[in-house]
């Protein structure tokens, strides 16, 4: 009679090899996911210096700037928009490499609801209230985009100690 066994009759350094290779393979996942992480950061502080700086000339045009800082404003909002289009896409690669990171428990990040509002955010604006008030609410989501994934990637990095 043969008996067949799979894996349970592979010589021990054999079995040890194959779980040092899960571990290499598992570290390169997270460090993936980790520079994924950093990137999307990155564009997030590049959404938010863009939004601060169109908030800024945003207050001047509202007290009085005149016809140039409402040029200018709208050239920011502008730069804001592509900055916030490159945040969402990046922060959309950083989930995908999360899923990859398959063994850890809890590390996800839901990016649909915290920064939808580049979606919406410079649709139809009637007043410079209403711009400041978009902006304001803009910059309040990007600092909660900011700190999660700056938990996300905390979290990643003890899996690598």
């Amino acid at each position: 009679m043969v008996e067949v066994f799979f894996f349970s009759t592979a010589p021990p350094g054999l079995r040890k090899q194959g779980k040092e290779q899960d571990m290499y393979n598992r570290d390169i996942e997270i460090r993936e996911a980790i520079e994924a992480g950093e990137r999307a950061l990155l564009s997030l502080q590049d959404a938010r210096r863009s939004l601060g700086s169109a908030r800024n000339w945003g207050l001047l045009d509202l007290f009085g700037g005149g016809s140039i800082s409402g040029l200018v404003k709208h050239m920011k909002i502008g730069d804001a928009r592509s900055s916030l289009n490159r945040a969402k896409a990046d922060l959309e690669n950083f989930s995908r490499e999360l899923s990859d990171v398959q063994d850890l428990q809890g590390l996800n990040i839901e990016i649909g609801d915290f920064l939808t509002f580049a979606d919406f955010f410079f649709d139809g604006f009637l007043t410079d209230i209403m711009v400041q008030s978009r902006i304001h609410k803009a910059q309040d989501d990007l600092e909660n985009a900011i700190y999660r994934v700056e938990s996300m990637l905390g979290r990643l990095k003890t899996f690598l100690l």
